[in-house]
C-alpha cells in the first residue's frame, strides 16, 4: 500500500512541474521548492519536485486517507465552512428514520450483526468508492466536547451535503486535534454508490435509501447511500463506537440528559416516552452524556445549548423509575451505592433497562455502574429516585420538570420502599444478568 501511495504521489508531483498542468498554477505561490534525488539503474539522479500545499491539495492529508484506505483521485477538502461546502454543491436534504444498522465488535449483551467478514469485504468496496470521485470532503470534529474525555471523528465523504450534515451533529474541534489522536473514529460515506453494495456482502437487498453499518474494533462507521440523513441511527451508532474510548479515557458515557434548572444541571435518567413531552427543558433531546472531573457534556450538537458545550458538574442525578404498584415512593433520597443499584435496573413496570440504555452495549454496565457510585461519591453529588408512575395517571411534561424541581428544593426522605416483591425482583434480575455484584450495591 505504501509504495502504491507513494508513486501516485510521485507521478502527481511530476504532473506539477509540466507547463500545461492545470493544476500547477495554484501551487506556484514562491519560488522556492523541495526536491530529494532518487537512485536510478544507470546510476543519475532524478529529481522529484513536491510542490507547496494548497486548496484541495495537502501531503500530510493524503497519506493520513491512505492509511485509511483512500488514494485521493484529485482533491481532498478538509474541514470546509458550511457556506464553502455549499458553494461546492452541498444542499440541506429532508432527513430519514428508521434505516437498517448494523453493528458489530465487542458489543455486551447482544450478538454482532455484521459478521467481520462482511463489514471488511464493505470498507474495501467503499473505500474502492470514495478512491474513484474526484472530489473527496474531509470533516474532523467530536463526540463530546470535554478536552480530555471526548473522542475525536474524522468523516470521509464523496458528497458536501452529507459533511453539511454530520458537521450540525459533531461538536468542533481543534485543527489537527485528529490528526494527533491516539484513536480517532473514522465514518466512510459513500452517498453514491451502488444500491446493491448490501447484497454484495451478504446483508439482504432490502436497502434501496441504504444503512449504516458500524465496526468497535476498527472504531469505524460506514454510511452508504441516504443514510446520512438518518440523524437518530449516526448518533446511536457514534454512541456505541465511542463508548470504549470515552470509558478509557477516564469519562463516563451515559444514557442521561442535561436539565438546567435556575443555576443548576441535573443529570436525568428516565425513558425517552417518558420525557418526549418535556424535550424543551433540556439541553439536548438525545440520550448521550459524557460525566468527567471537569463537568458533564452532551455526546452531540444541539441548538438549545446556545453554543455551551461543558456544563458544570450537576447539582444532582435523578433516576426516573415507574411503577405503577406503590413500591416506589414519588421521591426519595438515594445513597451513592443505591443510586448504582438503581441505574443498573432502570426498572420501568416490571421491565428492567439497565443503565438506561436501550439495546446492546459496548461497555461493562456493571463497570460503569460501579464508576458511576465513585463519581457520586468523591464528588458529593446527591442522588434521587423518582416514580413517574404512582397512581393512576403517569408523571410527564411540565409535571415532570416540577417534580425534579421540587425534589431539588424539599428535604426529601432517604429510600425506603413498600412492601418486599419489588426488592425480590431487582436481586432476581441483577444477580441473574451481572455477577459478583458489589457490596456497597444496594436496594
Amino acid at each position: 500500500m505504501r509504495n502504491l501511495v507513494l508513486k501516485c504521489l510521485l507521478q502527481s508531483s511530476r504532473s506539477f512541474t509540466r507547463p500545461s498542468s492545470s493544476r500547477s498554477s495554484p501551487f506556484l505561490l514562491s519560488s522556492r521548492w523541495y526536491s530529494v534525488s532518487a537512485p536510478r539503474a544507470n546510476e543519475e539522479a532524478e529529481t522529484v519536485v513536491f510542490p507547496r500545499e494548497g486548496p484541495g491539495f495537502s501531503h500530510g492529508l493524503q497519506w493520513a486517507l491512505a492509511a485509511k484506505g483512500i488514494l485521493v483521485k484529485e482533491n481532498a477538502f478538509r474541514n470546509l465552512e458550511s457556506s464553502e461546502l455549499q458553494q461546492k454543491g452541498a444542499n440541506i436534504v429532508d432527513s430519514l428514520s428508521g434505516l437498517p444498522v448494523y453493528v458489530r465488535g465487542s458489543i455486551v449483551g447482544g450478538a454482532s450483526e455484521i459478521s467481520k467478514s462482511q463489514f471488511g469485504k464493505l470498507l474495501k468496496q467503499v473505500s474502492n468508492h470514495i478512491s474513484s470521485i474526484s472530489d473527496v470532503f474531509v470533516h474532523d470534529g467530536a463526540i463530546g466536547s470535554s478536552p480530555k474525555c471526548d473522542a475525536k471523528v474524522r468523516v470521509i465523504s464523496d458528497s458536501p451535503s452529507a459533511v453539511l450534515s454530520l458537521s450540525n451533529v459533531l461538536w468542533k474541534t481543534p485543527t489537527r486535534a485528529v490528526s494527533h489522536d491516539s484513536c480517532p473514529l473514522t465514518v466512510y460515506v459513500a452517498t453514491s454508490i451502488s444500491p446493491g453494495v448490501g447484497d454484495t456482502v451478504g446483508l439482504g437487498a432490502k436497502m434501496s435509501k441504504g444503512f449504516i453499518a458500524a465496526d468497535i474494533e476498527r472504531s469505524s462507521l460506514i454510511l452508504c447511500g441516504k443514510a446520512f440523513s438518518d440523524t437518530n441511527g449516526i448518533k446511536e451508532a457514534l454512541a456505541s463506537l465511542s463508548g470504549p474510548i470515552i470509558s478509557s479515557r477516564g469519562g463516563l458515557p451515559l444514557s442521561g440528559r442535561l436539565l438546567v434548572s435556575g443555576d443548576s444541571v441535573v443529570l436525568l435518567f428516565a425513558p425517552y416516552q417518558t420525557i418526549e413531552s418535556c424535550t424543551e427543558s433540556l439541553v439536548s433531546a438525545d440520550a448521550g452524556v459524557i460525566l468527567a472531573s471537569e463537568g458533564v457534556a452532551p455526546y452531540f450538537q444541539s441548538g438549545k445549548s446556545g453554543g455551551t458545550n461543558l456544563f458544570k458538574l450537576p447539582a444532582a442525578v435523578i433516576l426516573a423509575s415507574s411503577d405503577s404498584s406503590g413500591s416506589i415512593p414519588s421521591a426519595s433520597k438515594l445513597s451513592p451505592g443505591q443510586a448504582a443499584y438503581h441505574f443498573l435496573a432502570g426498572y420501568q413496570n416490571g421491565k428492567f433497562l439497565p443503565a438506561y440504555s436501550k439495546g446492546s452495549s459496548s461497555i461493562d454496565l456493571l463497570e460503569l455502574a460501579m464508576a458511576l457510585r465513585s463519581k457520586l461519591q468523591e464528588n458529593q453529588i446527591p442522588s434521587f429516585l423518582i416514580n413517574v408512575n404512582e397512581g393512576e395517571k403517569s408523571v410527564t411534561g411540565k409535571d415532570l420538570v416540577k417534580l425534579v424541581e421540587s425534589t431539588l428544593s424539599k428535604n426529601i426522605p432517604q429510600f425506603e420502599a413498600k412492601g418486599g416483591k419489588l426488592q425480590g425482583k431487582y436481586k432476581s434480575f441483577l444477580s441473574g444478568k451481572f455477577q459478583d455484584l458489589p457490596k456497597e450495591f444496594s436496594f
